[in-house]
């Protein structure tokens, strides 16, 4: 497995375009609410270390899914990718966890000398089987909360420079009904914690982190040191701003102690 141009590409080796971690602290939003979740939507055991996901095309063309239990490995490979520098992902096939045809997360690397990326067809004497498949852009759903979520978390400081002082309640205005829930929810993970990656910390600056957090139809996105906001699959592409008030800084700063973390690099 490369990341290659192949000349003349075999019909069953696989040229990785891309991959993506699925650990408790970083997986693919558009496969779960949490570490568990991201998990069961491949089939696969939520083992504690995650895996490594790889996205290519074989020899044809077609588009594949593949994880790997090797995710220091993937994890170097993404980090050489993200500096500009050439990787060979090509773990062990004894690590290999699970073979799925499609990719559930739009790819948009092309390899030359390979056929357009397609779904494969299923072998004579297969069940036939339905591909993964990136969720509709159009439409909204869990999914695509999630995904607007983690958009936020990458782009802050362009969502906060969009938020009007005004945006937020005064003293006894209400609050909108579905935010109220995902504060009460959240303030409930703080004594019954929540599955594995439903609640993860990422650095964002000198003693600030990034919290994401979701939740049944909810997803939040929170700097410790400043606002959050809130996306609702009943309110479909509204973010809601929530002040930090009198309670904001202290929740939050209880659920990062009990967030998921990156593990510290080697």
């Amino acid at each position: 497995m490369d990341r290659t141009e192949p000349e003349d590409a075999g019909e069953d080796e696989l040229y990785v375009l891309t991959a993506a971690l699925l650990t408790p602290a970083a997986f693919p939003a558009v496969l779960g609410d949490d570490f568990p979740e991201a998990c069961e939507a491949l089939g696969l055991e939520p083992f504690e270390d995650g895996y490594g996901l790889l996205f290519g095309q074989d020899g044809q063309g077609a588009r594949w899914t593949v994880a790997t239990e090797d995710v220091a490995l993937t994890a170097c490979a993404i980090a050489a990718w993200d500096c500009g520098m050439s990787y060979d992902l090509s773990p062990d096939e004894r690590t290999v966890a699970g073979v799925l045809p499609g990719w559930p997360v739009p790819v948009g690397i092309a390899v030359r000398g390979l056929p357009a990326p397609h779904d494969p067809e299923p072998l004579p004497d297969e069940e036939a089987f339905t591909p993964l498949a990136p969720p509709d852009p159009e439409s909204w759903g869990p999914a695509q909360r999630r995904m607007g979520a983690d958009e936020i978390a990458l782009h802050w400081f362009q969502w906060r420079r969009q938020v009007d002082p005004e945006d937020f309640a005064g003293p006894g205005a209400p609050v909108h009904e579905g935010v109220q829930e995902v504060l009460r929810q959240l303030h409930g993970y703080l004594d019954d914690p929540p599955p594995a990656g439903r609640v993860r910390s990422a650095f964002a600056g000198q003693d600030v982190r990034t919290l994401r957090a979701d939740g049944p139809g909810w997803s939040m996105v929170a700097h410790t040191d400043d606002i959050a906001f809130v996306l609702l699959d009943d309110e479909p592409g509204e973010v809601f701003p929530v002040g930090r008030g009198p309670e904001l800084p202290g929740l939050l700063k209880r659920l990062d102690a009990l967030a998921v973390r990156p593990e510290p690099a080697a």
